[in-house]
């Protein structure tokens, strides 16, 4: 049937498939996957620098006492975790750069995995490090008669605020963390669904 002059059978008609939709989602994802891992390393130092360089004299019957973060192992804690946390958001930091600057970066299955696995591990151990500075943190503030344990916010009330500042920048970069590990898995099993019924199963 011809309309207009344009002769074009309905056979004739080619047949496009989702596959720019796909490059455009792959690309959005990356993109933000590098915005969250910058935030992550960013906010994982930040709290590493803010606690381990936390510290304050106060004077107590003419003896001078000097509060800092080794007096609570929970913070050394928290400290070492966000130095291992920022270190390995660089690296991932790095990758994701990479893929965006470069347009498309396969990943492998195995690789994928491991990524999964990395992600999945620092945000178990990011909780771990939050969860029990943050416990220590309310013990200092309001204290635990049962244990005669007193409120040492009450002497050191800028050690407890600058530390808070950096259990809190570390409380968001866990959650942060968390959303880069569901981008990850999203990651991974977007691989194992793309080579079903087509030949565009790359990954990113």
């Amino acid at each position: 049937m011809n309309y207009l002059g344009v002769g074009v059978s309905p056979g004739n008609v080619p047949v496009y498939h989702s596959t720019d939709h796909s490059k455009d989602l792959g690309r959005k994802m990356r993109l933000t996957e590098l915005i969250l891992r910058s935030v992550v390393c960013v906010l994982a130092l930040v709290s590493a620098i803010l606690i381990a360089t936390d510290s304050q004299v106060q004077e107590i019957f003419t003896i001078q006492k000097k509060a800092k973060f080794t007096d609570m192992k929970a913070l050394v804690f928290l400290v070492v975790v966000n130095a291992i946390a920022a270190a390995y958001s660089l690296v991932q930091v790095l990758r994701c750069g990479l893929s965006v600057v470069t347009g498309s970066v396969v990943l492998s299955k195995p690789l994928a995995w491991l990524i999964l696995s990395g992600d999945q591990l620092m945000a178990y151990v990011m909780l771990a490090a939050f969860g029990a500075a943050l416990q220590s943190a309310i013990f200092a503030k309001f204290a635990e008669p049962e244990l005669q344990w007193m409120k040492v916010c009450n002497m050191y009330g800028k050690f407890c605020i600058r530390s808070g500042e950096g259990i809190a920048s570390s409380g968001i970069a866990w959650l942060t963390m968390v959303i880069v590990t569901g981008i990850s898995s999203f990651s991974l099993f977007r691989l194992y669904g793309g080579n079903k019924g087509t030949k565009t199963g790359a990954g990113w």
